[in-house]
Parts: structure tokens; C-alpha cells; sequence
């Protein structure tokens, strides 16, 4: 009988050290999580930020990502478009627009950030924006731009000679090429910075995308 029980109190007593194992590493990585999310600075508090996106098919990580890391930060962000009511993303998610886009004073805001998708190129490849990106540029404005819409801001003009990315893929590079085209230095990277200019190539990106603006702004902000 005893031969029996001595596996089956080994075996108990490794589940129960596995177990405690688990449940310390979940802990102290909720404490991790914790600690980070109230350490994160409040650096942008009082800053303005205008988000413009397509009234119909944005992409929503573009959007709502940045966004929850700009606002941590302490910047207020406006939603810009060419609607004012309810903009919805590609996967369904819902923005209230506060600015048209007709309406977007730059001179209001300390960044103009242009985001992407499906919808972009239909609502907000056009010259209102071409001109919004200019005076973000003469004004000292970050401007910054995700997935397809850096197109915009390349045919705008205000890349030339600079460093950004933009969305491709293995099958589509006519992004690329528009960026090439306006004499644009194209990075094959997911986000790229060149002064007061932020790019990112696209979803997986948005996370990236929003810290790099973070710290851009506030480098911006300190000159």
C-alpha cells in the first residue's frame, strides 16, 4: 500500500509546486502591468491632438490604439473628418467626430495625425488635406501619418527628401511607389521618425506608432 501512495503524494506535491509557480507569475505580472500603467508619464497633459480618419472604413486598431496611448499621456484628442455624426471602422468600431474636416483650424492643435485604412483614400485623399498637412509643416506642427496615408501627406508634398514608410504588401506596392514618385526616402520600416514627421506602416504598427508620437511631441514640446 505504501508503494502506492508515494507516487501519489510526489505526484500531489509537484502540482502544488507548479501551481504556485503559475500563481506567482501571473501575480507578478499583473504588478507589472500595474506599476507600468501608473508610472506612465503625464507628459502631454494640455496638448491637443487632431485625429483625422475616413468616415466610413478606417482601420480601428490606427485609431483607437494611438489614441488610448496619447490620452495616457495626457493629450486631448479631437476626432476630425469629413462628417460630422458617427464614423465607423472597418471592423465596426465607432468614432464621434468633432471636427469636420473642412472646419480643422492647425493652428488649434500641437499634432495632425492622419489615419489609415481601406477608407483613406476615398474621403481623405484630396486637396483639404493636402493643404492641412501643409500648414501642419510651415506652422511647426508634428505631423504624422499611418498605413495608406502617408500617400497623402507625399502627395501633399511635404515629404520630399524625407524619411517615412508607408503600407505594402507582397502583392501591392503602388504605395511605394507614390512615396518614390514624390521624391520621398522610403524605410522599410514599421515606424519611422525624420524630424517633426511620424510614419507607420499599418495595424500592427499602431502601438509603436502612438509611444513614437508621445515621445516625438514631447521632444517637440521641450524645444
Amino acid at each position: 500500500m505504501k508503494k502506492f501512495l508515494l507516487p501519489i503524494i510526489i505526484l500531489v506535491i509537484i502540482v502544488i509546486i507548479i501551481g504556485g509557480v503559475l500563481v506567482w507569475e501571473n501575480f507578478t505580472k499583473k504588478e507589472a502591468e500595474t506599476s507600468k500603467e501608473i508610472s506612465m508619464p503625464k507628459n502631454l497633459e494640455g496638448k491637443k491632438i487632431a485625429m483625422i480618419v475616413a468616415f466610413r472604413d478606417f482601420r480601428d486598431e490606427e485609431y483607437f490604439i494611438p489614441k488610448e496611448v496619447l490620452e495616457k499621456s495626457g493629450a486631448e484628442i479631437k476626432t476630425v473628418s469629413t462628417e460630422k455624426g458617427t464614423a465607423v471602422g472597418s471592423q465596426g468600431g465607432e468614432a464621434e467626430v468633432d471636427i469636420k474636416l473642412t472646419d480643422l483650424n492647425v493652428s488649434d492643435f500641437d499634432a495632425i495625425v492622419f489615419i489609415g485604412g481601406s477608407g483613406a483614400p476615398k474621403y481623405l485623399d484630396n486637396e483639404i488635406s493636402y493643404q492641412i498637412a501643409r500648414e501642419a509643416v510651415s506652422q511647426g506642427k508634428i505631423l504624422a501619418a499611418i498605413c495608406i496615408s502617408p500617400t497623402i501627406l507625399a502627395k501633399a508634398g511635404v515629404l520630399s527628401g524625407k524619411k517615412a514608410t508607408v503600407w505594402s504588401s507582397p502583392l501591392d506596392k503602388s504605395a511605394i511607389k507614390i512615396l518614390e514618385q514624390n521624391s520621398v526616402v522610403y524605410q522599410k520600416d514599421s515606424v519611422v521618425v525624420d524630424g517633426r514627421i511620424v510614419t507607420a506602416d499599418g495595424p500592427t504598427a499602431a502601438e509603436q506608432f502612438g509611444k513614437k508620437l508621445v515621445e516625438t511631441l514631447d521632444r517637440n514640446l521641450a524645444i
